[in-house]
């Protein structure tokens, strides 16, 4: 309460706030309107801008390069780098294929050699199987021969 009566009291002493708000701004406005000062602040501003421009040409002279300049190549940089990540996941996953292409490979090498393996046995059970009748075609003729010679 007493920060209220303080503030109110300092309000009356002075004018209302608003009223000190206008007070402002016609001051302002009339420094604006007198024509030696908005002329120094429009040289000012002039001086302003051929000091950019000078220290533009300054830095180019230099070969330094502007805020424009490093502005394009940051996003230039950015550019290639998201390429360059993208490039990296394709890397990533042709890598991942050329593993599972070596699995592939590893698997299909011990595939052909249980064929070769499948193969040699069958060879060895063909010759068996093409050794047996033979052989008991061959003790057969020779039971025969051996009771005709017994006949004759």
């Amino acid at each position: 309460m007493a920060a209220e009566k303080s503030a109110e009291s300092h309000q009356t002493a002075n004018g209302s706030g608003h009223d000190r708000y206008e007070r402002i701004g016609r001051a302002l406005s009339e420094l604006l309107e007198n024509p030696l000062v908005s002329g120094a602040i429009g040289r000012a501003l002039g001086a302003r801008e051929k000091a950019a421009v000078a220290q533009e040409l300054w830095m180019a002279a230099l070969n330094l390069p502007s805020a424009a300049d490093l502005e394009r190549l940051t996003r230039r940089v950015r550019a290639v780098s998201q390429r360059l990540e993208g490039v990296e996941d394709g890397v990533a996953r042709l890598g991942q294929t050329v593993v599972a292409a070596s699995r592939i490979e590893q698997r299909l090498a011990g595939i052909e050699e249980r064929l070769e393996r499948i193969e040699g046995s069958l060879a060895k059970i063909a010759e068996q199987v093409g050794a047996g009748p033979q052989r008991a075609g061959r003790s057969r003729q020779g039971v025969r021969r051996s009771a005709t010679a017994g006949q004759g």
